[in-house]
């Protein structure tokens, strides 16, 4: 009795672009979900290096002073999040006109940015009207899902 031969059971060619994307990203995880099939890509990351330390002459040793806590940006009221991950763009393309600056006064809808993920240049439009104060990222920098973008108060 001949055997027939079974479909894959996975898209073979979906791991090798998620892959490639892993790559162009420097991401060392990637998760996409369609039609009902969950694939996830994977790498592990070596730990880095930890930083040499220069031998430094010891130096007068100054009054402490109070220091301030880091702030959690992702608490923000007012921040705005990657809906997914890719590499996020300030421009819509090489050279262009940032879509806003700190200081710019946005309406809710307008452009905020793009995010570019599998080939599909995905605009990330404002929850709400406001003035962008600060902007989380540098132009082509790689992004995860829930990333802190921008704060716009």
């Amino acid at each position: 009795m001949a055997k027939t031969p079974k479909a894959p059971i996975v898209d073979r060619e979906l791991i090798q672009e998620l892959t490639k994307l892993l790559d162009e990203t420097g991401l060392t995880e990637i998760e996409i979900e369609q039609d009902g099939q969950r694939v996830r890509v994977a790498r592990n990351a070596a730990a880095p290096a930890a930083p040499r330390m220069a031998a430094v002459a010891p130096a007068p040793v100054a009054a402490a002073q109070p220091v301030a806590a880091p702030v959690d940006v992702s608490k923000h009221p007012g921040v705005v999040s990657s809906p997914m991950v890719g590499t996020a763009y300030v421009a819509p393309e090489p050279g262009a006109k940032p879509f806003v600056e700190v200081g710019s006064h946005v309406k809710a809808g307008d452009t905020l940015l793009v995010v570019e993920a599998m080939k599909t240049m995905n605009q990330i439009p404002a929850p709400r009207a406001g003035t962008v104060i600060q902007i989380l990222f540098e132009d082509g920098q790689p992004v995860e899902f829930g990333e802190p973008l921008m704060i716009i108060e």
